[in-house]
């Protein structure tokens, strides 16, 4: 079996990633989108390959300036977009500030929920990101894409 077809990618991240219904599956509804409310994701920041191991947890590797703490942010058509087989962010990926201790070196960032701090999707940045006392490490707006292949 080669893989998803280019529409099942596209169909697969807007569920995912801006809480669209995945149409047909089962039957003509498909997977609903959540109802209550759109969840949202913890972006983490890693200092070297963010899936070190099988565990898959957001802790891997996580950077651990004094400061760091994991932004969120909701699913939904304002915070991505899904075009084709990328979803992309429309907001500027922002982690705190830090205030004390050595440099840092993001390297690698990682999608996941915070019950259980479980990754989803991880990948390298385009370019590290060097971190020092008064940075507040950013990704711009369509920084974040990520490919379902």
């Amino acid at each position: 079996m080669a893989g998803y077809t280019d529409l099942a990618e596209t169909d697969w991240l807007d569920l995912f990633f801006t809480n669209v219904a995945f149409p047909n599956v089962g039957d003509v509804a498909g997977l609903p989108p959540s109802v209550a409310t759109d969840g949202a994701f913890d972006i983490a920041a890693h200092t070297d390959d963010a899936l070190s191991d099988a565990s898959t947890v957001l802790t891997d590797n996580e950077c651990d300036y004094t400061g760091y703490s994991r932004p969120s942010y909701n699913r939904g058509t304002s915070t991505w977009t899904v075009t084709g087989d990328t979803a992309s962010n429309d907001v500027l990926i922002s982690f705190t500030e830090m205030s004390g201790g050595s440099s840092d070196t993001i390297t690698d960032v990682s999608i996941g929920f915070a019950a259980g701090s479980v990754m989803q999707i991880w990948g390298q940045v385009a370019v590290d990101l060097i971190v020092n006392i008064g940075v507040e490490p950013q990704l711009a707006i369509s920084a974040l894409d990520i490919t379902a292949d």
